[in-house]
């Protein structure tokens, strides 16, 4: 009698994937108050509120002259030479504060600086011309009649005293810094990092610089995972713990597991979480936890974990370095922007023309590796191999293309840029 055939588990769907990770991620708890200088790439942890308006009074937005528009208007309708000319009564620079204007006179002023009181108008320099006299003051010949309001700032344009800034849940970009500066914040209540453990499986690694590669043993492999993984946490605002690099044996996968989980709220690693008699990793976790999910329906990044090891998540990527990059974009970077109390997640995309054609057909969703070029197309890069690094390299964003679709020259398919997802 043969022996009963295993049935095959359902690969889950990236959106399902997503949608449980998503809800695994409590946010952490815990508030750090940081230098405005430090936090870009954080997650804002309360709402900012302006406590004065930007900017505090009218100020001109040019190098010029304020004028009261009625004042020019009637030296316009007095001029023998069809030009208004008005006495220059004062010099306002940024910084400083003019007198009230006084009556058929215009102000020196210079960019940012306050309006006058009584002006209402500032005539950029270039359309006026300085007319000085050894016998009487400096007058100022106006070439352009202005109207109400030209070249004015108002006060509280940009920002109302007591209006929100920017919410809680905001990642801090440098304008957002910017913005906080404005309003006077010099230090900004963020969320706290998220503590990671980083290490990767696999007796081939070996780390640069240990081996020489005249020297490297057939089959051996210098670890790049570890190095863009590292910075793809640090760019997500994350304290990294490097692990290094674990045995492929089980007593060892738990016991790094083990030490890793008493200080860490996540344990990322890459590779052991297939299903070969080498790969550890997965019932190592199970023997001191939970592994949840097993395997994602997407191309390259298959092999994917996601459970728990005692009170810490546990994240497991593939070992082929494209699978890695890529799981780690669609998934662990909007788990870890979750954990941080971040409301914006999910990734933006955008419609374009593919200017190549894919005739492969896959039943897995694929994010195919591409270029924008000259004309405002999409290149492919011809190997698609998820071992061959050079692609994301020379790539700048993903396509996301559907299970079973072929795809045509001309055809709008769905772009994905790195700059998205590796801000």
């Amino acid at each position: 009698m043969s022996a009963p055939r295993m049935t095959m588990k359902p690969l889950m769907s990236l959106d399902d994937a997503l949608a449980e990770l998503l809800g695994a991620a409590v946010t952490l708890e815990g508030v750090e108050s940081i230098s405005t200088f430090e936090a870009d790439g954080r997650v804002l942890a309360q709402d900012l509120v302006a406590a004065l308006q930007v900017p505090p009074e009218d100020n001109s937005s040019m190098d010029g002259y304020a004028v009261r528009c009625t004042d020019v208007a009637q030296a316009l309708r007095e001029s023998l030479s069809g030009v208004a000319e008005l006495a220059l009564s004062q010099r306002i620079a940024a910084g400083s504060s003019g007198a009230p204007l006084a009556p058929a006179s215009v102000a020196r002023i210079f960019t940012g600086a306050p309006i006058p009181l009584g002006a209402d108008a500032v005539v950029m320099q270039e359309d006026c011309e300085v007319l000085t006299s050894e016998t009487a003051s400096t007058r100022v010949r106006i070439k352009a009649v202005p109207e109400p309001g030209q070249w004015l700032r108002r006060a509280g344009e940009d920002i109302r005293q007591g209006a929100r800034v920017l919410a809680k849940g905001e990642r801090l970009a440098p304008a957002e810094l910017g913005l906080a500066a404005s309003i006077g914040m010099d230090f900004l209540p963020v969320a706290r990092r998220p503590r990671v453990a980083l290490f990767s499986t696999g007796d081939e690694l070996v780390m640069p610089g240990a081996v020489p590669p005249e020297q490297m043993k057939p089959g051996a492999i210098y670890n790049s995972n570890r190095f863009f993984l590292r910075a793809l946490l640090l760019r997500l605002g994350c304290a990294v713990s490097d692990l290094g690099i674990v045995p492929d044996r089980l007593d060892a996968s738990v016991q790094a597991l083990r030490a890793a989980a008493q200080n860490h709220d996540l344990i990322l690693t890459s590779g052991g979480v297939s299903v070969g008699e080498e790969d550890h990793i997965k019932p190592a976790v199970q023997s001191l936890g939970s592994l949840d999910l097993w395997q994602i329906a997407i191309k390259p990044g298959k092999p994917f974990a996601y459970g728990r090891v005692q009170s810490a998540h546990f994240i497991g990527l593939p070992g082929n370095p494209v699978s890695s990059f890529v799981t780690f974009l669609l998934l662990v970077r909007p788990f870890l922007l979750k954990l941080q109390g971040a409301t914006q997640v999910t990734m933006k995309s955008s419609a374009a023309s593919a200017h190549f054609t894919w005739a492969k057909v896959d039943k897995r969703r694929e994010f195919l590796r591409v270029r924008r070029n000259g004309a405002g197309g999409l290149d492919l890069f011809p190997n698609q191999s998820s071992a061959v690094l050079t692609s994301a390299v020379w790539a700048d964003g993903l396509v996301d293309n559907p299970p079973g679709r072929t795809i045509a020259v001309g055809d709008v398919v769905r772009f994905i840029p790195f700059s998205e997802l590796l801000a």
